[in-house]
């Protein structure tokens, strides 16, 4: 395995790193208290290329594989993750299942725009009764004629306040479960199709999470993407390659307090001494460079894997999994290392906290990963019989 980037990608890096430290972090207070990105920042990471990570360069992307991805989030990882998870949702779940199930028109249509950042893309599967029992779907899809006609809802769906395209699963035959739902490519002015109001949340501030409703919505059949009642099956592949980019931008979150905590560590003085030379906070220290480690050989491993076209349904599920729980711990111990300033909302500390919370639910829980790993293993140990 060889996870040497070129140096195109080094180049690229940099670029994102002097983009995040001069442009988005100063920018941080503004978009937790408008719960909003501002408009020149979304408009440079579109000069940027990075609404195009996933994208093919025939389309106007940069056509990263998914080791070139997860450099470039591990980088925008560090910043304010209201932002990043905007990108990365985009980037991800918001974009590849048009590249890898989309037809030639399809392609020709969305992804330029979704390159550019012109147009944003959202993912829209979860629904009141589809959290973890992601098949449930209630939402409908009837065939008539060469239309589908669409009814239901979904709900804290990612970027849905101002994405363009949505991908979105509905039940073409209900009572197949989850062999009998089908993706649509649905485009935000379709009649029928609402935006509702964006949830207030704990985090992720800057990236808003919405209802939206599908009230006789009709959608034409060339907008039906990849095989009917396979829509399923397509949502398991694209969320995998979701997991492994938010495992990847966790990894960033972490180094990130590391460096806080590092840095705090030396300069606070307490007992004559920075606490750095306590030896607990030492040990702390340790146990996060240690795990930030771990999770980094996770990460590329499984990026490497998908690369070669690999089954990393199991593996993404780890990197997904361990990449939120590191979060979380690491997280919670630099509030630690920080005491006081680390609860205040005027250190960025508190605010990666808040954050990582959310990590151990979306995209499939923790607890859901873990099935997702056994089961893996089940259908291994059978098919070694």
């Amino acid at each position: 395995m060889d996870f040497e980037l070129t140096e195109e990608l080094m180049d690229l890096k940099k670029v994102v790193k002097k983009f995040v430290s001069e442009v988005v972090d100063p920018a941080a207070k503004e978009i937790e208290e408008m719960d909003d990105i501002p408009k020149p920042i979304l408009k440079k990471s579109g000069e940027l290329g990075l609404f195009g990570l996933s994208i093919p360069e025939e389309y106007g992307g940069l056509g990263l594989d998914m080791v070139g991805k997860s450099a470039i989030y591990e980088e925008l990882g560090k910043t304010i993750n209201g932002y990043t998870t905007l990108l990365g949702s985009h980037n991800a779940i918001g974009t590849v299942g048009i590249v890898e199930l989309g037809t030639e028109e399809q392609k020709e249509k969305y992804l330029p725009k979704l390159a550019s950042g012109e147009w944003i893309g959202s993912f829209a599967l979860t629904e009141p009764s589809a959290g973890s029992h992601a098949s449930n779907l209630k939402t409908t899809a009837v065939k008539k004629g060469d239309k589908y006609i669409l009814n239901g809802s979904k709900h804290y769906i990612t970027n849905g306040h101002i994405a363009n395209v949505f991908t979105v699963m509905a039940a073409t035959d209900p009572d197949a479960g989850g062999k009998g739902i089908t993706s649509f490519i649905i485009d935000r002015d379709t009649p029928g199709f609402i935006i509702g109001k964006a949830e207030k949340k704990m985090g992720l501030h800057g990236v808003r999470s919405v209802e939206l409703f599908f009230e006789d919505c009709e959608v034409p059949e060339k907008n039906v993407l990849g095989e009917v009642n396979r829509g399923y099956v397509n949502a398991l592949k694209i969320l995998a390659n979701g997991r492994t980019g938010l495992a990847a931008r966790n990894l960033g979150s972490c180094v990130k307090l590391l460096e806080y905590s590092l840095e705090f560590a030396m300069e606070r003085i307490q007992f004559e001494k920075p606490i750095f030379e306590q030896q607990i906070i030492q040990h702390y220290l340790a146990d996060i460079a240690l795990e930030i480690e771990t999770l980094r050989s996770l990460v590329y491993r499984v990026a490497w894997m998908t690369d070669q076209g690999k089954n990393v349904i199991k593996e993404a599920a780890m990197a997904k999994l361990y990449g939120s729980e590191v979060y979380n711990r690491i997280a919670d111990l630099a509030v630690q290392i920080h005491g006081g300033m680390g609860y205040i909302a005027e250190y960025p500390i508190e605010r990666y906290y808040r954050d990582a919370r959310v990590t151990r639910i979306y995209e499939g829980t923790s607890e859901i990963q873990k099935n997702i790993i056994a089961n893996q293993l089940k259908k291994e140990f059978l098919k070694s019989k």
